[in-house]
């Protein structure tokens, strides 16, 4: 009786290694959409959740360097909610001013440059005209869309405080019970991931904190050379535009081409062609050095991404949320590189070091 031999497996093993991967692939992309799609229809909740993660990674430093100086938890909590109050609050007031003082001019000089670009679009530009003088009658049949829009938006105000009074709430509890938020970690893993669990949620939480600090230090810098710039060139509406460019500075390589452009045009229907194409020149100025010189020093010791990931994660963002979407892409996109880079120098490395052992003779 003869026996058989070994059964030759039904695919080689480069397809079975590759079925295997895109097994993977798939379950991880099925988990993702599902936790999207969970985020949208619990938006309500879950944006208070980001926007409070984003606040308490700005304003940890501040509690921490109030716990080293005694403070009692609470306490020190309450006076860095009241801080970013007082931040947020003033640095709002010092926008909306700005804006109302200048906004009239920003709008006179946009409508001159549209109608400027309409002039030398020749017969192009004749249905911005005839779009322009419509407008009247366009307003007066969509006068009770209008007041409706107008109730839906009063709706959405009151939404969006409730959200921030959540969110500062929830800002000052995750302050206060931080140092309990790797037992939560360790509760929620088996005991033999619970190590790997918080080093991720510590690696993630790091490279959100780092993003949120060097941002906001990188947008103030900007703002402060272009809002210079602006006001050497004698650019109307310059502190507004400042202001502008700090806002939009949350929103990497898109917000600096939106507020700049919109620098540029105000500049062009101002004060000319010339002072134009010098304004484009501050803003490239100012661009180069923070890639060259900001971003390095500053978030040097930050997950690092390629401006091409960044993008795609605002586009993903706002395809999901809108401009909400494009604030919280990248940050979530750093804690994700976070996890990922903890991932891989715990396994990575344990892998290498294997195989070299393994490799090594006896």
């Amino acid at each position: 009786m003869q026996t058989q031999g070994p059964q030759r497996p039904l695919l080689p093993d480069a397809a079975r290694r590759t079925a295997a991967w895109c097994a993977v692939l798939l379950l991880v992309a099925g988990v993702a959409a599902v936790g999207i799609w969970l985020c949208v229809v619990f938006q309500t909740a879950v944006t208070p959740v980001l926007l409070a993660i984003l606040g308490t990674a700005l304003l940890g430093p501040l509690y921490r360097r109030l716990l080293r100086m005694k403070v009692q938890k609470s306490l020190a909590a309450g006076l860095t909610v009241l801080a970013v109050l007082g931040f947020v609050g003033g640095a709002t007031y010092i926008v909306v001013l700005a804006l109302i003082e200048t906004g009239d001019q920003i709008i006179a000089s946009l409508r001159q440059a549209a109608l400027d670009i309409a002039d030398h679009l020749g017969a192009a530009g004749t249905s911005i005209d005839d779009l322009a003088k419509n407008a009247k009658s366009l307003l007066q049949k969509f006068g009770g869309t209008a007041a409706s829009g107008v109730l839906t938006g009063l709706s959405v105000v009151g939404q969006v405080v409730a959200m921030a009074v959540l969110a500062l709430l929830l800002i000052f509890f995750f302050l206060r019970d931080s140092d309990r938020a790797a037992g939560v970690l360790r509760s929620l893993a088996p005991e033999s991931t619970g190590d790997t669990l918080e080093a991720m949620g510590r690696r993630a939480f790091e490279a959100v904190e780092g993003f949120m600090r060097g941002t906001t230090i990188v947008a103030l810098v900007d703002a402060v050379l272009i809002t210079i710039g602006l006001l050497v060139l004698r650019v109307p509406g310059a502190v507004g535009l400042g202001a502008l460019v700090f806002v939009t500075a949350y929103i990497p390589y898109l917000g600096a081409f939106l507020s700049g452009a919109v620098a540029v045009l105000v500049a062009l229907a101002d004060r000319g062609f010339v002072i134009a194409l010098w304004v484009l020149g501050v803003v490239l100025a100012v661009q180069v050095i923070e890639g060259n010189v900001l971003q390095p020093a500053i978030q040097s010791r930050t997950v690092q991404m390629h401006p091409a990931v960044v993008m795609l994660a605002i586009t993903a963002g706002a395809s999901v949320a809108g401009i909400l979407g494009m604030l919280l892409a990248v940050p979530v996109t750093a804690a994700a590189f976070g996890v990922i880079g903890e991932l891989r120098d715990r396994y990575g490395t344990a892998g290498t070091a294997g195989a070299q052992e393994a490799a090594a003779p006896d």
